[in-house]
């Protein structure tokens, strides 16, 4: 593993972003989402971040297990019912309980948020020089387009 791929790694474990981690591990922000991607394809790359993500879940003892179980235990505790000051039955935290059941739901993939999409344009005069550069860089020669 290169010393840049390391360094993709180790900022890819800080907020799970490839094109943020490509960034701060020094590629260039230009290319960061195509670099992200492409380190996260590479077999030993993915398999460093697992080996990471494994060693911290055993070191903090934080499984997705636990993070749900604690979500469940907070629904139940927030839907428990109590009477306020006039007497009248009430859930003791409607807004606890609602956030909880929406990360039950986002786990259980229930439903989709919405994706927002950036496009990029590109000139062919900067699309024929990506293509010369990375022509050049792999090495081959001749005409490309």
């Amino acid at each position: 593993m290169t010393p840049k791929q390391a360094a993709f790694v180790e900022e890819y474990l800080i907020d799970l972003n490839a094109t943020q981690a490509a960034i701060r591990a020094g590629y260039s922000a230009k290319t960061a989402g195509w670099i992200g991607n492409q380190q996260l394809a590479k077999t030993h790359v993915s398999a460093a971040i697992a080996k990471r993500m494994e060693d911290r879940s055993k070191r903090t003892e934080i499984t997705q297990d636990r993070v749900l179980t604690d979500i469940e235990l907070i629904k139940q505790d927030a839907m428990r019912k109590a009477y306020d000051k006039n007497g009248n039955e009430a859930m003791i935290n409607h807004t606890s309980a609602l956030k909880a059941c929406e990360l039950q739901g986002r786990h259980l993939q229930m439903w989709n948020d919405k994706v927002a999409l950036t496009i990029e344009t590109t000139t062919d005069e900067e699309l024929h020089a990506r293509i010369a550069e990375l022509a050049r860089k792999a090495g081959i020669t001749g005409a490309i387009i």
